[in-house]
């Protein structure tokens, strides 16, 4: 077994150079695997390593490059970044397979998997890239729900999570003393 070698660049990305090889797709997914591992997302490694390997691939079977980079960056908490680099500076373009044909549906695949992809061109060559939404957590959807109630205009009642502003234009009792409160019926 392989074991892809982490080289961290920052506390949120990891790279790795790769020969143009078949080989190359498998140590790439372990790439994308080990670094989203690592960052606690795991829900996000069976796309992330599909996604690598397609573009891994498609620079083995459309270019003459001996080598391909691969880059793993978690760009913001809610978005990891994939992406391959190789000395080619020709664009990649979605195919449009026929039923029975075997390939062509790498970059279908990418973009059905990943919220945007694209490529960047630079002198040397290209950067193909395919980006990932980390979806919320329970802690994170409880978090925007807790900030969408405080924007609406309701009024707060025993609702209100402890320690909430009041939502704009209401004003708030000015008292250190608790106000009493009826008794509640046992739930």
């Amino acid at each position: 077994m392989i074991a892809a070698r982490l080289t961290p660049s920052g506390a949120r990305r990891y790279t790795e150079t790769l020969a143009c090889e078949p080989a190359s797709a498998r140590r790439a997914r372990l790439l994308v695997s080990a670094a989203v591992n690592a960052w606690g997302i795991s829900e996000m490694s069976e796309a992330g390593m599909q996604i690598v390997a397609e573009l891994v691939n498609n620079v083995i079977e459309h270019t003459r490059c001996r080598s391909v980079r691969v880059l793993v960056t978690r760009t913001t908490e809610r978005r990891v970044r994939i992406a391959v680099a190789d000395t080619c500076r020709e664009t990649p373009e979605m195919g449009g397979p026929d039923g029975d044909a075997e390939g062509g549906r790498g970059l279908l695949l990418v973009d059905a998997l990943s919220s945007r992809w694209g490529y960047d061109r630079n002198p040397w060559g290209k950067v193909v890239w395919a980006e990932l939404e980390v979806p919320p957590t329970a802690e994170h959807q409880f978090a925007e729900a807790l900030s969408l109630d405080t924007r609406t205009s309701r009024p707060r009642g025993d609702d209100a999570p402890p320690g909430s502003a009041p939502p704009s234009g209401s004003t708030a009792p000015c008292s250190h003393k608790a106000a009493p409160s009826a008794p509640r019926p046992p739930r």
